[in-house]
């Protein structure tokens, strides 16, 4: 591949995508389309600014003419579909931006791949980055496997389900060459710091109370952002069109566990450690069987979540104008 286009590439993990390929794939030219909606950061590409092998177009993937425009124009060989509204707790709030930018926004890219394919010209390789939200929550064993029914429990989750099948159903009616992601959880540099690890981080460094939801005992599986990146690379350029391959770490940990090892790692009390009422809908368990990608892809998570873990608090402490920006708001400053 020599020209890829990658949505959301100013948010977490595709700006760690963005830094990995920009550094491992010489002759890779990237082009990142990104709305900069509140955790788009512009700040987690600015090293990258100058790279000639990359360039930034400030928009939104819901935007038929943009995309139209785009895709039709663009010479891509692939495409890698990152751009999301992914906060459960904000989908809680109000649904309506997760319906917008999840599954309108993916619906506007298969209609731009369709014209495309209609118009006779080559169809860049479409890879759908997703979660293992979808499937739901488990009970105290097993794992989900790209079998699992889709069942998901919150309007996030049900959002990223709407656009999983709306995928398939391009793939199967259209042909057109779409692979499906679904991760579990994310951890790792550039995080937005309303999620579990960076939260908790900032509010032990400031020896502020650290709100856990209901009893803690909530399990995810957790995944470094760079052995995802990896995945994703892997799957983009080898992976079967119409296939799902499930991404998981390999680490499971109850909610409470992952707090408490994060204050041992910082050195702060488990006095700071505040239950609060559960969320609505609040999933149980998550666990990914990550068979189907080791063994059709050779993929298989490298970094064991020690070193993650101390790699993701070593980025936060040296990085604290990082999150001060943040904390201020002049993060976006100029967008």
């Amino acid at each position: 591949m020599q020209r890829i286009l990658i949505t959301g590439g100013c948010g977490f993990i595709g700006s760690n995508l963005i830094h990995m390929l920009l550094e491992q794939e010489p002759e890779l030219s990237i082009v990142n389309l990104d709305k900069l909606s509140y955790a788009g950061n512009p700040q987690n590409l600015s090293d990258v600014t100058s790279n000639p092998r990359y360039s930034f177009i400030k928009g939104d993937v819901a935007h038929r003419g943009l995309i139209d425009e785009l895709v039709s124009g663009g010479g891509f060989d692939g495409i890698m579909h990152l751009a999301a509204e992914s906060m459960v707790d904000r989908s809680i709030v109000s649904a309506m931006p997760f319906v917008e930018s999840n599954i309108v926004g993916s619906q506007v890219l298969l209609d731009a791949l369709l014209k495309l394919s209609k118009s006779g010209q080559p169809v860049p390789r479409f890879l759908m980055v997703s979660t293992d939200e979808v499937y739901g929550s488990l009970g105290s064993d097993g794992e989900f496997t790209e079998q699992s029914p889709l069942a998901p429990n919150n309007p996030y989750s049900a959002s990223k389900a709407s656009a999983d099948l709306m995928g398939r159903a391009y793939f199967r009616t259209h042909g057109l060459p779409i692979m499906n992601t679904r991760c579990s959880n994310n951890y790792g540099p550039r995080q937005f710091p309303e999620k579990l690890i960076p939260l908790m981080i900032q509010k032990a460094l400031k020896d502020e109370q650290l709100p856990v939801y209901g009893d803690g005992q909530h399990v995810r599986d957790w995944l470094f952002v760079e052995d995802h990146c990896r995945a994703l690379w892997t799957v983009l350029r080898q992976g079967r069109p119409g296939e799902v391959y499930n991404i998981g770490g390999g680490t499971e940990l109850p909610n409470i566990e992952l707090v408490r090892i994060l204050l041992r790692q910082l050195g702060k009390p488990e006095s700071l450690i505040s239950f609060v009422p559960d969320r609505p809908g609040h999933d149980r368990r998550y666990a990914i069987d990550g068979h189907k990608i080791e063994s059709e892809l050779g993929f298989k998570a490298a970094v064991a979540f020690e070193e993650g873990l101390q790699r993701t608090i070593d980025w936060y402490l040296a990085n604290g104008p990082w999150m001060q920006a943040i904390a201020d708001g002049s993060y976006q400053a100029g967008c």
